[in-house]
């Protein structure tokens, strides 16, 4: 079998290393909030080229955190709007909602997955302050046209690069595009923990203040609580994990961005469709690598039967979740039929040549 992820194979390529800092941690006797976490914090900064980095719980409180922030600093209030992709995971349009505020949907573009940057501008009110990218699958969305976007309405990009770490625009990795980023350490990514994580990162000093206060209950000082804030921290063994892995991060993607371009390059069936190639300004981390089939149910059982494991992300679009009812009614046509077509390959970088080359061969006689 063709794992899609195999996770115990990628965490044992830094087993010993791994052990060895989680004993450290362990017999340290200190949990929370240590030096740990301060020194993850200080690695992710530095590679990601930003001034602060904070750890917390999770993906979904990375972005919920930033736009709380944005409230608490008065720059967002309670019922404004937020531009999100209309194709994204349900954490990028969660953080908005548990903020009271309001997901304003783009659809993307079909060849990219990502939101089609020239259809926002239309959707922009007087009640707009946000604008959510998401770096789906770790495929970059970026351009000079929505930083001018983003200038000429004083709006903030939010980055949701839980699917990108160590992805570039122009040489300039992702979570140092935008004026906020979140991420997600969640064991599948590309840097992953053993659990959850995730982090914060941005260039403004008083919005790091701000997340740091409230993702510890809104207090900078013990027992004073200045915000009605949460419990969202990174604990010591997490980032005691996560520091380990982020030194192999880039050598990783790497071979994740050589098993994309022989999949590019390789597969040749007509009934499927491939993701676009990226640009020379983008550097993609093929966090997963999601093709297109009008047979996509049909197709995934073929791929089964030759014991090569597969995935969709995701099969439900965000209006059409119930979760969502008020939704419904929305009409997002590329949306739903990415969501109708898509199907995630195996991807990971302990993925083998001879795997790599049968994955495609099964495809090519499809």
């Amino acid at each position: 079998m063709i794992k899609f992820l195999d996770l115990q194979k990628i965490n044992l390529l830094h087993g010993q290393e791994i052990e060895a800092r989680l004993l450290k941690t362990f017999r340290s006797g200190w949990y929370l909030l240590g030096e740990e976490v301060k020194a993850f914090e200080k690695n992710l900064s530095a590679y990601i080229g930003c001034k602060h980095a904070i750890g917390v719980a999770n993906g979904l409180d990375a972005l919920r955190l930033i736009l709380k922030a944005y409230i608490e600093l008065g720059f967002i209030q309670e019922g404004d709007e937020v531009i999100v992709p209309a194709n994204t995971y349900i954490a990028s349009v969660l953080a908005v909602t548990d903020n009271n505020l309001v997901p304003v949907f783009v659809e993307p573009i079909i060849e990219t997955y990502n939101i089609d940057i020239a259809k926002i501008e239309e959707k922009i009110t007087p009640k707009t302050k946000a604008i959510m990218i998401v770096h789906l699958y770790g495929q970059v969305v970026f351009s000079e046209e929505l930083i001018e976007l983003a200038n000429r309405h004083n709006l903030k990009i939010i980055e949701d690069n839980a699917q990108a770490i160590g992805a570039q625009y122009n040489g300039v990795q992702t979570g140092n595009l935008g004026d906020a980023a979140g991420f997600s350490f969640y064991p599948g990514k590309n840097l992953g923990a053993l659990g959850d994580a995730g982090a914060v990162t941005t260039n403004d000093d008083a919005l790091a203040k701000t997340i740091r206060a409230l993702a510890n209950y809104g207090s900078e000082t013990k027992y004073i609580n200045k915000y009605r804030g949460l419990n969202s921290r990174l604990d010591e063994i997490q980032a005691a994990v996560l520091d380990v892995k982020l030194k192999y991060l880039d050598t990783e993607n790497q071979r994740r961005r050589e098993i994309a371009d022989y999949y590019l390059i390789n597969i040749t069936n007509p009934k499927i469709k491939l993701p676009q190639r990226p640009t020379e300004e983008l550097a993609h981390t093929w966090h997963v690598f999601v093709v297109r089939t009008k047979e996509r149910d049909r197709l995934q059982r073929f791929l089964a039967a030759a014991d090569i494991q597969t995935l969709i992300h995701y099969p439900i679009p965000m209006h059409k979740q119930e979760a969502y009812p008020e939704l419904s009614t929305l009409s997002l046509p590329i949306t739903e039929q990415i969501h109708r077509e898509v199907l995630s390959l195996p991807m990971s970088p302990v993925l083998t040549n001879e795997e790599v080359k049968k994955i495609v061969d099964t495809l090519n006689t499809y």
